[in-house]
């Protein structure tokens, strides 16, 4: 049984006449990296302030099974006369937990901020007092890490050192992270949560927000028969539909890639008529969010 480090019970919070979030059963697995998406105004960061006890809920209740919890704001402030390397080593003392003071040096090196650490953080700019938030928060191995847009005001390169330091993480600590840049979700998370106008609609896999909303399919190239092909496979029960794209080429629209994987050649063999080509073929994470979230 997979054990659940931070959960939700119908959470709801308002802001006057504003609903933020609406009855939201959020379940995160212990370990895992979780990626909340959803478009400006959904909710996220209300819901990493009730996570990390900086809000409290009008209704419902928060759980989060540790005590070791650090959050990251999406624009970290420090003040302007520490230099990095003593935002970090602050952070590392007051964690308290006998963090070895050459933790320090080295999510500095991973941050790439190596050369700027004994540099005071005013003449910051904003990407690197992010890498330096996020420093900051990981220096200690926290059980629960919280963070909200980690990557937002990063360069390619920026991002990159921020996105290593995160899949690092990964089954150290149980990663919640807030994000509107999809492929950063799609490259670290294992599980996703999607919402829309403060209601949880998608929690798991990526694969089975794919397979849900109609991303995932084959193409099936054929010598012959392709119109005989389209019609044999609306009969499998994990076929969504089918199309016939030209005189050989067939469009096949899944609803569960396990199966498809194992029938989809069997039952070409059965129709029988000869086979070019088959390929999977996808869609963006970018394309599924905007079918869920339009």
């Amino acid at each position: 049984m997979v054990d659940v480090v931070i959960s939700t019970d119908a959470v709801s919070k308002r802001y006057g006449d504003v609903v933020a979030l609406d009855r939201v059963d959020l379940s995160v697995s212990a370990g895992s990296v979780y990626g909340l998406v959803g478009p400006n105004g959904a909710g996220k960061t209300t819901m990493l302030g009730l996570l990390g006890g900086l809000r409290t809920p009008t209704s419902g209740s928060v759980h989060v099974g540790s005590t070791s919890v650090q959050v990251l704001p999406d624009t970290p402030q420090f003040d302007n006369w520490l230099t990095g390397r003593e935002v970090v080593d602050l952070s590392r003392t007051l964690a308290d937990n006998g963090t070895p003071e050459s933790a320090v040096d080295d999510v500095l090196e991973s941050a790439g901020l190596v050369e700027a650490a004994d540099r005071k953080v005013k003449g910051y700019s904003r990407g690197m007092l992010q890498r330096l938030g996020l420093a900051a928060a990981v220096v200690t191995r926290p059980d629960v890490l919280l963070l909200d847009e980690p990557a937002a005001a990063l360069d390619p390169a920026g991002r990159r050192e921020v996105l290593n330091l995160v899949a690092e993480m990964h089954g150290r600590s149980t990663v919640l992270f807030s994000s509107h840049i999809l492929d950063d979700v799609q490259e670290v998370c294992d599980e996703i949560g999607v919402l829309r106008r403060g209601e949880l609609v998608y929690q798991g896999s990526l694969g089975g927000l794919i397979d849900r909303h109609g991303g995932s399919g084959y193409t099936v190239v054929m010598r012959s028969g392709a119109d005989a092909v389209a019609e044999r496979l609306l009969a499998e029960p994990w076929v969504r539909g089918t199309s016939v794209e030209s005189d050989h080429r067939v469009a096949v629209a899944v609803t569960d890639t396990d199966a498809a994987e194992q029938r989809l050649v069997r039952v070409l063999a059965e129709v029988g008529h000869p086979v070019i080509s088959v390929s999977p073929t996808q869609s963006s994470l970018e394309d599924v969010f905007l079918e869920v979230t339009k």
